[in-house]
């Protein structure tokens, strides 16, 4: 009998910190991620939003406190991908790039090629399959990136504002593939500076001034009753620093 994997989730922050070069980029974050709809960060730039993505894919290592993945503080990073704003593209085609994430994945050899099919069908790439990848418009290269991510087969897909860059129609193009991807049972976790997107994705909103997360709450909760000043400010669309 095979042993069920083990569950990344909950995600935790317990009283975590990170600093570099005499920089506090995150400062005694406590903050749960759980199974669910997807979990939006959002922030004023600076709020720390990267650095809490990072820290959710085990990239970097807190300096103080702890960050566990299903009560573990050890967790293989391959129940997780990341996707950053500006997507890195090999060089070979879309369909290669898509087969390179399904060799890193581990996947059987002969059946990628039917996988990268179903993967390109399902971000709406498929007739561009056997194009160069870097020759594709940034909303077409961010497609790929996040089939690649999605070749992982990941518990949970973090996005660190992946739409910053593109135009609305292929904005909403994205959103359809995440929202797919959430209905399909992936935990997605994004950061965004969009708060239309915000109110069409989340479930919930974590909410980020310098480094700190300052309020956690449904997405509904988030928009209609902040309960902090600077939230209150943020929805309206004033500055905070």
């Amino acid at each position: 009998m095979m042993r069920a994997l083990l569950s990344d989730l909950p995600l935790v922050f317990d009283r975590v910190s990170l600093r570099a070069g005499g920089t506090t980029m995150l400062n005694r974050v406590s903050l749960t991620i759980r199974p669910g709809a997807p979990t939006l960060v959002v922030g004023p730039n600076g709020s720390g939003k990267t650095s809490l993505l990072r820290l959710c894919m085990g990239l970097d290592a807190p300096s103080e406190g702890t960050v566990s993945w299903g009560g573990r503080t050890q967790s293989r990073q391959t129940r997780r991908a990341i996707l950053f704003q500006e997507p890195m593209m090999l060089r070979r085609s879309v369909a290669a790039n898509i087969a390179y994430g399904l060799a890193q994945a581990g996947y059987p050899r002969n059946r990628r090629a039917a996988r990268t099919e179903e993967l390109l069908d399902r971000v709406g790439l498929l007739e561009l399959a056997d194009r160069p990848a870097r020759r594709l418009s940034g909303g077409e290269q961010q497609r790929v990136a996040i089939a690649r991510a999605l070749a992982r087969e990941p518990e949970i897909l973090l996005l660190d504002e992946p739409t910053a860059s593109l135009d609305p129609a292929a904005t909403r193009h994205f959103e359809a593939i995440v929202l797919a991807a959430a209905q399909s049972g992936t935990k997605v976790v994004m950061a965004s500076h969009d708060l239309g997107q915000v109110r069409r994705l989340a479930g919930d909103v974590v909410f980020m001034v310098r480094g700190c997360v300052c309020e956690q709450a449904s997405a509904g909760d988030f928009f209609e009753h902040p309960t902090t000043p600077e939230a209150a400010a943020f929805i309206r669309g004033d500055l905070v620093l």
